[in-house]
């Protein structure tokens, strides 16, 4: 598996299998990725070795200006096929990575019985803010707000 950056020709690929993955919710179409990456958010694309497939997807805009950004996870998505290999992972740990480079906390929300990704992000230094009742729709499933706090040895590294 490869990470470059999500193309727009991955953009129809990604509408696909957000149909897959959320399916009882309302899953992104090709016109909000595509507002997305018109927003210049930071998007990610895991790919198989030889690049022909689409292993997952995920995002993360910045807001704020330097010295005060903030960070969200938009979406994390992985093809059924590719799940429980490291990919969902690999595209967190990445996100991260940028968010530290700027020197910023990092939220998401998550539905509360995710308990797969909720695991994966407490692994990662999240911790539960609250719960947004009914924030998934049509479904009404509630969603975990989730924080990361800015690494010091990031923030350090950026003040100096």
């Amino acid at each position: 598996m490869k990470l470059d950056r999500l193309r727009r020709s991955d953009v129809r690929k990604c509408a696909e299998i957000e149909g897959v993955l959320f399916p009882g919710d309302d899953p992104w179409n090709a016109q909000a990725f595509h507002s997305e990456l018109d927003q210049g958010h930071h998007y990610l694309a895991a790919r198989s070795d030889d690049g022909r497939e689409l292993l997952g997807y995920a995002g993360l805009a910045v807001v704020g200006r330097r010295g005060e950004y903030e960070t969200s996870v938009h979406t994390i998505g992985v093809v059924p096929e590719a799940q429980g290999q490291g990919v969902g992972k690999a595209l967190l740990r990445a996100l991260l990575e940028r968010a530290d480079e700027l020197g910023a906390p990092v939220f998401l929300e998550v539905r509360t019985d995710n308990t797969t990704a909720v695991g994966l992000y407490e692994r990662h230094g999240f911790r539960k803010l609250g719960v947004r009742k009914r924030y998934y729709q049509p479904s009404g499933a509630d969603a975990y707000t989730m924080a990361r706090p800015v690494r010091a040895a990031e923030r350090d590294e950026v003040a100096g």
